[in-house]
């Protein structure tokens, strides 16, 4: 059973309103570090995802909690992931710890819940606005209470969005991003995942795709973004699960129509 959404919702908020903007541009230099090549990581976060995962195990006893900061350092939590078959809370505590720790905007705070291989419910807070989007399977999406759809745009060349083709993805991947990027002309990204979902349910922009697909970055939005009307894939055409967290891209549109036309200006097709 899915605890109440409304519930879950109010949760992060005062996870965030009280871990997360107080420290907002008042970081230490000693409370920034590295945690590998290019990924930063604060007292923040793992602040943050202590209070969580504590909070969201009580709320459904017997669940299995799994924060990004947890798995940087037991990374064998992700095989544990994908051999549960029961309830899992997946955290990012805070998504765009690079613009966060930068003292800008924009970051979130980012939660869903799954169940085996089907994700259940999802959450994206924006900590400086207090907006929350939510949603549940079969439910719809809906930020603070208004529902949330997808932009209708067919056309390729009408299509606004970003391409997120980071070290993750391989060289020859790397390289098609690259030179779909003459074809599609995306707009700048946000450096944020949240953000960027939070612009596609609400129909701002039309697509991303992204070479890495870690599921604290994902589960949640996909989610939220389907619930939106959105259509959501891996490259090779498989839905996106919570064990994909090596595939070799994630690709998002407003329509399976649309979601072929951007894979083969990606991909080539």
């Amino acid at each position: 059973m899915v605890p109440d959404i409304d519930r879950v919702t109010a949760l992060i908020a005062e996870t965030a309103a009280e871990e997360v903007m107080p420290r907002f541009r008042m970081l230490e230099a000693h409370e920034v570090q590295e945690k590998s090549a290019g990924e930063l990581v604060t007292v923040v976060d793992v602040a943050v995802e202590k209070r969580l995962t504590a909070a969201l195990a009580e709320l459904l006893p017997g669940s299995l909690v799994v924060g990004e900061e947890a798995v940087a350092e037991t990374p064998e939590l992700l095989d544990e992931l994908a051999a549960h078959d029961s309830y899992a809370w997946i955290i990012d505590p805070v998504d765009g710890t690079g613009n966060f720790a930068k003292g800008r905007e924009p970051f979130a705070v980012m939660v869903a819940l799954v169940r085996g291989s089907q994700a259940l419910a999802g959450w994206i807070h924006d900590p400086c606005s207090g907006r929350t989007a939510s949603g549940e399977l079969g439910g719809g999406t809906f930020v603070d209470g208004v529902r949330q759809a997808v932009s209708g745009t067919r056309e390729l060349a009408e299509m606004r969005g970003t391409l997120h083709g980071s070290q993750y993805g391989t060289a020859e991947l790397k390289g098609r991003v690259q030179a779909a990027r003459e074809t599609l002309k995306p707009i700048q990204s946000l450096h944020c995942a949240g953000h960027e979902y939070l612009r596609m349910i609400a129909g701002e922009t039309d697509y991303s795709f992204y070479t890495r697909t870690k599921p604290w970055d994902h589960i949640a939005g996909v989610l939220l973004h389907q619930e939106a009307g959105g259509y959501d894939r891996l490259l090779g055409g498989e839905p996106y699960l919570p064990s994909d967290h090596q595939a070799s891209g994630l690709l998002l549109a407003p329509s399976e129509e649309g979601w072929q036309a951007l894979r083969e200006a990606i991909v080539g097709e």
